[in-house]
């Protein structure tokens, strides 16, 4: 469906993309990470068409989006993170208008407006002006004008920003739906998001692919190579922290937080053997104190991130030109 090959894109002397390659499958939901500046948003709008590369390759149904453009953004419909509206318009006028810019035929123009309407929404602000709008509102308005001439491709970049808890499991779930019909590539900051909805992730940092997978895979290759172990003691003599740090195995300990009559809480990095656990309980109790729970936590998709990503800050990704109008 899309294939990336050694796409770079440089401003100057900085490089935004530095050489990344990836697949996009079909009826894939595709979630794309990266720390802000990382180089995603220049990423996206390479794929498509709305900004040129320094180098590389991009086929999308088989077509070059250099060579191509037009075909490529038919094919595609695009939410960018900053949604260019026109706030004059109406949201009904605006979403026809669109539909006409995309060349959705006169015919079907008014059924597509109001099934977007429907499934995004908002047919409750159908009259309503856009720049009247709230931010959460004018959200949804661009994720129906990505929609509005029913694309193969839905590129989404932040598409839940400005939106209420409801309003985001209403999205997620509209997401989804449309993951079962069309390819989805999501770029979002609210990982718990990515990790609900998408099959499978990249990461990019500085420019540079560092990782991809499915969630459960990047999860599970974390599990393999570090443990995280949570306590809660009662430590009327204070050497917890002495006594585990001692423990074979351990890496790393936090402070000990206080919670009252002397319990605390305290939380271990250590090596990923179960046996780490069994030796903790030992010295629990060979030091006098009362062990109230010993739970090794699992690894979400945000502490696959964190480590994948802080190893170096990361570069600042040159801001793109502002857009003065929808892009069709």
């Amino acid at each position: 469906m899309i294939d990336v090959q050694q796409l770079t894109k440089r401003y100057a002397a900085k490089t935004a993309v530095d050489d990344i390659s990836f697949e996009v499958h079909p009826r894939e939901i595709l979630g794309f990470l990266g720390p802000n500046g990382a180089g995603k948003s220049t990423t996206l709008r390479i794929l498509t068409g709305y900004l040129a590369a320094t180098s590389g390759r991009v086929t999308v149904n088989g077509r070059d989006v250099f060579k191509e453009p037009g075909a490529v953004k038919r094919a595609t419909g695009y939410m960018p993170e900053t949604v260019p509206l026109y706030p004059e318009m109406r949201v009904e006028e605006y979403l026809s208008y669109r539909a006409a810019l995309k060349k959705v035929p006169r015919a079907r123009r008014r059924k597509a407006v109001d099934s977007t309407l429907e499934r995004c929404r908002i047919g409750d602000v159908r009259r309503s002006i856009i720049g009247q709008l709230s931010k959460g509102y004018r959200q949804r308005v661009g994720l129906a004008d990505s929609l509005v001439a029913d694309p193969e491709i839905l590129v989404l970049d932040e598409p839940t920003i400005g939106l209420d808890p409801n309003q985001i499991r209403q999205t997620r779930e509209l997401i989804r739906e449309l993951g079962c019909e069309r390819t989805v590539i999501l770029s979002s900051h609210i990982l718990p998001e990515v990790e609900a909805v998408c099959s499978r992730v990249l990461i990019i940092n500085k420019g540079r692919l560092v990782g991809q997978g499915r969630p459960d895979e990047l999860r599970a290759a974390m599990t393999s190579r570090e443990a995280t172990i949570e306590l809660e003691v009662r430590d009327p003599a204070g050497v917890a922290a002495a006594t585990f740090k001692a423990v074979q195995g351990v890496r790393q300990l936090t402070d000990p937080t206080a919670l009252g009559d002397n319990v605390f809480s305290l939380t271990l990095k250590a090596d990923p053997d179960p046996g780490v656990r069994e030796r903790l309980f030992d010295a629990t109790v060979a030091n006098g104190m009362k062990l109230r729970g010993l739970a090794a936590r699992s690894f979400t998709l945000e502490d696959v991130f964190v480590q994948i990503t802080t190893s170096e800050a990361p570069a600042e990704e040159p801001a793109a030109p502002e857009a003065t109008g929808g892009a069709a």
